[in-house]
């Protein structure tokens, strides 16, 4: 299978403008052959704390919202990070999996809050795995790949690839972006996809190349610094 990571400049608390620039190089995945594309962390806001707990309309209110349309529709399989109501008084930070006939697969609600986010989202609780075309996939989200023994769970159930929704910045965040990522892929044997921010992002500047590494560390693909992209790689089962 073929895997694709997309990077782009989220338009700040415009959740229509987003999806539609994500639907874009979803298509452009699709075009490619890529049997799945994973998107950064908060695709359909931007990252943008402050205006989500201001206002839950942009809050996606579950799977089957209306506004994740255009990318249940694009073709090939999302893997796509919102503002997921929770029926509590805060979202959660997740991942909404869909397959290529833009059915619903999995969901999985970031267990590690950064710092700020603690006070605006509410954590997951459990792990998120899924199979797609024979192969098994874990999910993680910024900074749960911090903690390596997420993957490493992932890797004793039988996983084969590790899809990374982040944001990682260009003060800090170019160094442990490419420390975390091929660290995990080493130590565990794991592919690793990362769908990084490029550009503005909330208080941060994304700071781009995301990028695919093989189960022994080696980078496969990687986007530039400064492009709305998708970058992909082959993946073996």
């Amino acid at each position: 299978m073929k895997i694709a990571a997309a990077q782009l400049t989220c338009i700040p608390a415009d959740v229509p403008g987003n999806t539609a620039r994500a639907a874009a190089l979803a298509a452009e995945a699709r075009d490619t052959g890529a049997g799945l594309v994973v998107f950064p962390e908060l695709t359909l806001t931007g990252y943008e704390p402050a205006a989500l707990a201001a206002d839950p309309g942009l809050w996606i209110a579950g799977p089957d919202d209306p506004r994740l349309d255009p990318l249940r529709s694009a073709g090939t399989a999302v893997a796509v990070n919102v503002a997921l109501r929770t029926g509590g008084p805060r979202p959660a930070i997740a991942t909404l999996v869909y397959g290529a006939d833009g059915g619903h697969v999995t969901m999985y609600a970031k267990q590690h809050l950064y710092r700020q986010e603690q006070d605006a989202f509410t954590p997951g609780g459990r792990d998120g795995h899924f199979e797609l075309g024979g192969i098994r996939f874990s999910l993680g989200i910024c900074f749960d790949n911090h903690f390596p023994e997420l993957a490493g769970r992932a890797a004793a159930a039988g996983c084969r690839v590790h899809l990374a929704s982040s944001l990682y910045g260009t003060d800090g965040g170019i160094e442990e972006r490419a420390a975390v990522h091929p660290g995990l892929a080493k130590e565990h044997g794991l592919y690793v996809v990362l769908a990084n921010h490029v550009g503005p992002a909330g208080p941060w500047t994304g700071c781009g190349r995301s990028a695919v590494w093989a189960p022994d560390g080696a980078l496969l693909a990687e986007a530039d610094d400064r492009t709305p992209m998708v970058v992909t790689a082959e993946i073996t089962a």
